[in-house]
């Protein structure tokens, strides 16, 4: 046996049992008890974790927090909100003579700034860092939190202060197809622009529902990130995020539409018309339809007459 391979554990079956341990619905909670699935799961985050870094969100009872381990990973941050797994997790910790450490927290209050040494950062444009993260997340904080990462993703900040850390992630799978639509794909909307201006983005694998304790209504898709060394769109998360939300407002009319409403009434037409004479994109397509160029092509005019117009890019059409 691998001297970084956890010892005879009891199974997360009675583990679940031992501690009286169930998932609640209300924080659209779900456990994935096989172990093999769980190995499978962290395989997409790189061929060989030994000796990485990895901060794990949501472990639950702790079967992908295991695989992690068992991977040889030097270092395992786990951060979970809900006190209930703490028992389990800490036993965990102690199988695992000092690599796991265990937070009661809410990931998305937590600071992942200073949880691993400097040593482990690398330019941003440099070497991938070896530090991942990893989830299994709630569907009720994915979407959120993804948009926080990518924010963060943004100006290297967060668990990116590292470098060009890598992310794998479970969403729900409409969520999953939705990060990874391409133009043109029913699913493309504004998390597939998001996060494909910033990351490079992979649908793993599909995770049947039936796999999960208490079974979703929805299969679970995996999904794996790898910041680009630049975005796609040069301009500050804020500006681009608003366009993206704005066009893709109104997805199935003319793209013009969701463009017009970034603008106050008394000049949305002339200033909707100089964001398409300057972009060159056609106001009659319609959101889903567009690539990353045009996209970038719409941000790019419309931060542009924000810089000559002060207060604009505060402007709510609420």
């Amino acid at each position: 046996m691998s001297p970084l391979r956890l010892p005879p554990l009891p199974t997360l079956r009675e583990i679940i049992r031992l501690y009286g341990l169930r998932a609640e619905k209300q924080l659209a909670q779900n456990f994935i008890l096989d172990l093999n699935l769980t190995d499978k799961i962290v395989k997409y985050a790189g061929k060989n974790l030994e000796g990485a870094y990895v901060c794990e969100v949501g472990p639950g009872p702790g079967g992908i927090t295991r695989s992690i381990l068992n991977r040889g990973a030097s270092q395992v941050v786990v951060v979970e909100k809900d006190k209930r797994f703490m028992p389990s997790l800490q036993m965990l910790a102690e199988a695992s003579e000092g690599r796991l450490q265990v937070f009661n927290d809410d990931i998305l209050k937590f600071n992942m700034e200073n949880i691993f040494p400097e040593t482990v950062k690398k330019d941003w444009h440099g070497d991938l860092p070896d530090v991942h993260i990893i989830g299994n997340l709630p569907f009720n904080v994915s979407t959120p939190l993804i948009i926080r990462w990518l924010a963060a993703v943004s100006n290297h900040s967060g668990p990116f202060v590292y470098g060009r850390s890598r992310m794998l992630l479970t969403f729900q799978k409409e969520v999953a197809e939705r990060l990874t639509a391409p133009p043109n794909h029913p699913q493309r909307s504004r998390p597939s622009v998001m996060a494909q201006h910033l990351c490079q983005v992979k649908h793993c694998f599909t995770i049947p529902g039936k796999a999960c304790v208490p079974t979703p209504d929805v299969d679970i898709g995996v999904v794996h990130f790898t910041p680009l060394k630049e975005p796609l769109i040069k301009l500050p998360f804020h500006v681009v995020e608003k366009v993206v939300r704005s066009v893709f407002h109104f997805r199935q009319k003319y793209c013009r539409k969701g463009v017009e409403i970034l603008f106050p009434y008394p000049t949305m037409k002339e200033l909707t018309n100089e964001v398409f004479e300057s972009s060159g994109v056609d106001p009659t397509r319609i959101a889903p339809s567009l690539s990353m160029e045009e996209i970038n092509g719409l941000c790019l005019a419309y931060s542009a007459i924000c810089d000559r117009i002060p207060g604009l890019i505060d402007y709510n059409y609420r």
